[in-house]
């Protein structure tokens, strides 16, 4: 069945996040945050989520729980074998845990190939310290610190595939693990371990069943080691939220609590929630039982945890007149020879490097597509034997982009003419639409008018991620100069 034309596409716009009138409405972010993790300090909010093979890692910042701001990435280099080229999609940082204790920050995330790793930072804007691998390891996945009351620290994670719960005595300073671990659970596809003490009660809360399917379970013990008590307190029951789960149970400055958490999609990725939660008979219930079975069940709206004015959405363009900005990743160590802002003041410089296709090219800056519909446009000049523009990416890597000798999009590795010609600069567009999966290139020769190149075409997640877009240059020679980047 054929797309719709996206000028329809985009017209099925929904309003997502602070609606501005004291209400938000799920999700609270509309983007590929997986396995959000988030902390209150003071009266600011702290979030990290997944970011796989994206380089960088990024720390966002709320005051309301709603609205949201980059203000950090913790690393830029993974100096492991095969991150210099891509190497390793669906590899790097898996679900982290952030936490504050006795004056730092502290990240920690297992890779699935290299081992378990920490960061910490005085101030989460940063800088944050240098990745240090706490033990080298494979298959370790979503552990999380916990320092109890009488000063001894611990560290619980689980398994790559999911599961058992396991749970180690770790130095103060978290930068060891002291034993090999003791398993306190083992249920169906538990995971992404959260620890929280509250009223001499020690609770493991944890995501249960899978991603697309799975429900939050929290787990009750008098000590760390169990024997723990089990209760499932949020599923999907009779809503649309798919598998909702894996995230964090905070409570805000007026005593009230709040749950996050993720739900799929098949190409924005794991979009955020936010759910109202409360404490019975020391126990967390999540949501609203709409179905009666005593489960909570995801809300679609709810009323603003802090009343606050709705602030700018999360940054997507950028000038290249500074810094570049938080919201750009690599998906491969940057290799600092080949890329500039300074080059040419207020653009962006890619230099080329060899590469067989878009996905292994190695010149590569991406974001997260964000909200349903969006639409995103570049400006270029180019030179030399290469190949540079504007690219979508998922399962499948899509561009549109120049050559030497005319305009070309590339689909899964493949060429094909759009416009043949010289050109001295181009304009290039994608317009996404994530609900529809209509999704379509256009390029322009003067800034005003923009043709449609190729067909409109699906996209779909992959590498664990939702759908991403970016700028590109891969070839013998050359380079591509970037005068910006906007997205509306």
């Amino acid at each position: 069945m054929k797309c719709l034309l996206l000028a329809l596409c985009l017209m099925s716009t929904l309003s997502w996040g602070d609606q501005g009138d004291g209400t938000y409405r799920n999700p609270v972010l509309n983007a590929d945050f997986s396995d959000p993790d988030v902390i209150r300090v003071g009266e600011k909010y702290y979030m990290v989520a997944s970011d796989f093979h994206f380089l960088g890692m990024q720390v966002l910042e709320s005051s309301d729980m709603v609205n949201w701001q980059y203000i950090s990435q913790i690393y830029r280099r993974f100096d492991e074998p095969g991150w210099d080229a891509n190497q390793h999609y669906a590899g790097g940082s898996w679900a982290p845990a952030i936490r504050y204790h006795d004056g730092l920050f502290y990240v920690f995330f297992c890779t699935p190939e290299e081992g378990l790793y920490m960061s910490t930072a005085t101030d989460p804007r940063g800088p944050w310290a240098p990745l240090h691998l706490v033990r080298r390891v494979e298959k370790w996945e979503d552990p999380c610190p916990f320092w109890d009351d009488d000063g001894q620290a611990y560290l619980g994670r689980s398994r790559h595939g999911a599961g058992p719960i396991i749970v180690h005595r770790m130095s103060p300073d978290g930068r060891q693990l002291l034993d090999e671990g003791t398993t306190v659970y083992e249920g169906p596809v538990a995971e992404g371990t959260k620890f929280l003490k509250r009223n001499g009660w020690y609770y493991l809360i944890i995501p249960e069943g899978g991603v697309g399917q799975g429900w939050q379970t929290v787990l009750r013990s008098r000590s760390i080691y169990g024997p723990y008590d089990r209760r499932i307190v949020l599923e999907q029951g009779s809503t649309e939220v798919n598998g909702p789960h894996q995230g964090a149970l905070v409570d805000a400055p007026d005593g009230s609590w709040w749950f996050y958490h993720f739900q799929e999609t098949p190409v924005l990725g794991r979009v955020v929630h936010l759910q109202p939660a409360r404490w019975q008979d020391d126990w967390p219930l999540m949501g609203v039982d709409l179905d009666g079975n005593g489960i909570g069940e995801p809300v679609a709206s709810w009323k603003k945890p802090i009343s606050s004015e709705k602030s700018l959405p999360l940054r997507t363009d950028d000038d290249f007149s500074g810094p570049l900005g938080l919201q750009w990743q690599w998906n491969h160590n940057p290799d600092d020879t080949h890329w500039s802002l300074s080059a040419r003041q207020g653009w962006l410089t890619l230099q080329a490097l060899p590469a067989v296709d878009l996905k292994a090219c190695r010149n590569m800056l991406t974001q997260k597509v964000i909200g349903w519909q969006s639409e995103s446009t570049t400006m270029m000049e180019s030179s030399g034997n290469n190949f540079a523009g504007l690219f979508c990416s998922g399962k499948e890597f899509r561009g549109i982009g120049l050559c030497k000798d005319g305009i070309y999009i590339e689909a899964c590795g493949q060429r094909q003419l759009v416009q043949k010609g010289h050109f001295d600069k181009v304009w290039f567009r994608v317009t996404n639409d994530c609900q529809q999966n209509c999704h379509q290139f256009a390029y322009s020769i003067d800034g005003e008018h923009f043709i449609s190149a190729g067909k409109t075409f699906p996209m779909r997640g992959g590498y664990w991620k939702g759908i991403r877009i970016g700028l590109f240059c891969y070839g013998n020679d050359g380079m591509a100069q970037f005068d910006y980047f906007q997205t509306s």
